[in-house]
């Protein structure tokens, strides 16, 4: 039986944009963690560290769907690269900012135009539809690129904490700029598997958000990142009440593998269910898999759970983006598949903050409460969109 992973990196170029876009995505996990390290040990206020990284954060979720917007009307080389450009110069001037010992403003404002780098999770599944849409290999790719963002997310935010502790306290934020620029340059300088612009994304029109499917894989993605920013937080302060503050790291970790090993055996099958119905079970699981960490009587068994939670990632992240390829117009492709990883990245802010508030109010294993509320949002919306989810592609004009 053939390797379904190393057949979709038989097509030319497939392996160089790959590797690029890894690089290339590298920050998306670095810098939010790389922020708080940075500003934590130069100026000793969390506040502002957090607050800080918390503007850069949610500056990226509501800005790179309009970069992507445009990458559908004019082309990836020909927006990514100037939009690389502008955040590089501003992670400059915050590393110089921090560095110096800058006004506070400064910070925001740098970190403000940072914001406009451009989403890489979605040049890159944009590449991989280019390549085999409409055909069982495209469920692969995306598959892997879920595994992608997992690893990376694992990597991203260890490498930056862990430079800006061990050498200085820019380091994480250095190396996470030079990641974007190196890896964006040699992303936009392979040609031969950037999409083709499609005549109708050149004429002024709705925004991918105002699809229905659209406005439906985002909104349950914003409960399912809620899910994942409540773990972060959630696990932090339980291990710490349960005193083993440094398991926290390898009860994520458990949460992430669980990902992992689902995501590779998810895209090596070949389902025959309709692409709507593997949304909703696997929001089905996730929601299900909540309700066990209600009562987590030890460290080894909130690494169990927390696995077993971990199972309906990739499949609930590869079947949105499999939808948005299926009903999106491919000229609003980019963007429609962005908004999916804004939807991501502001429920995890929510998530964050909302369980922050419960674990003050009611102690640290209620924060968990915030992830069970979530998973029935994102089931009821899971389910009460099939018929929408169901549908055909939208019209190109739309």
């Amino acid at each position: 039986m053939s390797n379904p992973y190393s057949e979709i990196f038989r097509a030319p170029g497939a392996k160089g944009f790959a590797s690029a876009g890894f690089l290339a995505r590298l920050p998306l996990a670095m810098t939010t963690m790389g922020i708080v390290a940075m500003l934590s040990q130069t100026n000793g206020e969390y506040w502002l560290a957090g607050a800080v990284a918390a503007t850069f954060a949610l500056t990226n979720a509501f800005v790179s769907p309009q970069i992507s917007r445009l990458v559908d009307r004019f082309g990836q080389s020909r927006v990514i690269v100037p939009a690389t450009i502008l955040s590089v110069a501003a992670f400059a001037v915050l590393l110089t900012a921090t560095y110096y010992r800058w006004p506070a403003w400064t910070l925001f404002a740098s970190v403000v135009l940072a914001g406009f780098m451009p989403s890489m999770p979605a040049m890159v599944r944009a590449r991989w539809t280019e390549l085999y849409r409409d055909t069982p290999l495209l469920g692969t790719a995306f598959a892997f690129e879920s595994v992608a963002d997992e690893l990376v997310y694992i990597v991203g935010s260890v490498l930056s904490v862990g430079l800006s502790v061990t050498f200085f306290p820019q380091a994480g934020i250095l190396v996470s700029t030079l990641a974007l620029a190196v890896g964006t340059t040699l992303f936009a300088a392979q040609k031969s598997t950037e999409p083709k612009v499609q005549p109708v994304a050149r004429r002024k029109g709705r925004s991918a958000i105002a699809l229905r499917p659209v406005q439906l894989i985002t909104l349950t993605l914003v409960a399912v990142g809620t899910i994942f920013g409540t773990a972060e937080v959630t696990v932090i302060a339980l291990t710490e009440e349960m005193g083993a503050p440094a398991m926290a790291s390898f009860a994520l970790a458990a949460y992430a593998a669980g990902s992992l090993v689902v995501g590779l055996v998810f895209g090596a099958l070949k389902l025959k269910a309709p692409l709507s119905r593997q949304f909703l079970v696997a929001n089905t699981v996730a929601a299900v898999t909540t309700l066990p960490l209600l009562f987590v009587p030890n460290v080894p068994v909130l690494g169990l759970l927390l696995f077993l939670s971990g199972v309906s990632i990739s499949p609930t992240f590869i079947t949105a983006f499999g939808l948005i390829e299926r009903l999106v117009p491919a000229a609003k492709l980019t963007e429609g598949m962005t908004w999916v990883i804004t939807g991501i990245a502001i429920g995890m802010a929510i998530g964050s903050f909302t369980s922050g508030w419960v674990i003050d109010q009611y102690g640290a294993g209620s924060g968990f409460w915030v992830s069970v509320v979530a998973g029935g949002v994102a089931f009821a919306v899971a389910l009460l969109g099939q018929a929408s989810l169901s549908s055909s592609r939208q019209p190109e004009g739309e």
